[in-house]
């Protein structure tokens, strides 16, 4: 049996390899990049465009193989509102019929599927199980949530598909909209944040969410959505004044007024001048928060990981890459001797 990793050298994929192989598994990394990953010398990687069917077909891939799609566009770079829909669509929406179809055509039964929680939208109940209403915000959303009718479809006609809502994704390789928030502590500017920051921002560990993908292969793929998100996640007050305090910045949080501040960001964003992709900000007030029950009791899936860790590691990782490029830029600087 073999993995085949569709988007497996995107961020969760990676993670994803990495565990497989160090448990012996044959892994196919299917995907348009290729890294430098070390876990390469033993998995092998097919170059694939999920958007070109003809593509994913040239995958080959076997009755018996267990198939993950990680492969998604994102909320980052930020796009203007006419864009969004084109940017979106041809790899969450199509690259996951061609995967579908991928399998099927092979004989295949089995697939792990990652969508969002931005299907949700605005929080209607508290904390947020699978069973809340869906409501996409945008087109990021919306693309995923319509693969999630596609996953409904197949398992009609007999496939297994277990569906993965998770949380903002943090750790190593991104840091996203994270970046703006950097440079404001850095700079030892005021942060802003949308409302009062009493309520709870919860993330999700990449590495738990590379957890929860082989958890779902060794359970034999059930066929359900679970959400992913970390436990017992701080205000968001709190979860910032302990980042300030790790970088010995002099930044201070400023609350503001959530109505006023969406409303701004909203004008911005009609004008094609978005700071924040409104799917973030909308909700950037609310208790968002995953009740992740299903996951722990069906899959055996625990967070490892902690919000305030997280975000700490991901300000290390941010501060460890502007170092590398002032040392490149000083090497590329630095005159010969003779």
């Amino acid at each position: 049996m073999r993995h085949v990793l569709f988007g497996g050298d995107g961020f969760v994929g990676r993670q994803l390899a990495k565990d497989l192989v160090s448990r012996g598994e044959e892994v196919i990394v299917a995907d348009i990049n290729k890294g430098d990953e070390p876990h390469y010398r033993d998995a092998r990687f097919v170059r694939c465009d999920v958007t070109d069917k003809a593509s994913v077909r040239a995958v080959e891939m076997k009755a018996d193989d267990m198939v993950y799609n990680l492969s998604a566009k994102m909320l980052s770079p930020i796009q203007v509102r006419a864009k969004r829909h084109d940017f979106f669509w041809p790899v969450n929406y199509h690259g996951t019929a061609h995967i579908m179809e991928g399998v099927a055509d092979a004989g295949g039964d089995r697939l792990v599927h990652f969508t969002t929680d931005m299907i949700y939208g605005h929080t209607k109940t508290w904390p947020m199980t699978e069973e809340h209403p869906v409501e996409p915000l945008g087109e990021y959303g919306l693309s995923k949530w319509k693969t999630e009718e596609l996953a409904q479809e197949w398992r009609g006609r007999g496939m297994r598909i277990s569906i993965f809502r998770p949380r903002l994704i943090i750790g190593p390789g991104r840091l996203g909209i994270l970046s703006k928030l950097f440079k404001l502590i850095d700079h030892n500017l005021p942060v802003p944040m949308i409302g009062s920051g009493k309520n709870p921002y919860q993330f999700i560990s990449v590495f738990d969410c590379a957890k929860a993908a082989r958890l779902a292969w060794e359970r034999d793929v059930p066929n359900s959505a679970y959400n992913l998100g970390s436990d017992n996640p701080p205000p968001v007050r709190n979860l910032l004044g302990d980042l300030i305090n790790h970088a010995g910045s002099k930044s201070i949080l400023i609350p503001t007024p959530g109505f006023a501040v969406k409303r701004t960001l909203d004008l911005l964003d009609f004008l094609n001048m978005p700071l924040m992709d409104p799917e973030q900000y909308l909700i950037a007030d609310e208790d968002c928060l995953l009740d992740c029950t299903r996951a722990k009791r069906e899959l055996g899936w625990v967070p490892d990981h902690r919000d305030e860790d997280m975000l700490i590691a991901a300000y290390r990782e941010y501060r460890r890459g502007l170092e590398g490029n002032d040392a490149d830029l000083a090497d590329a600087a630095r005159v010969p001797a003779e």
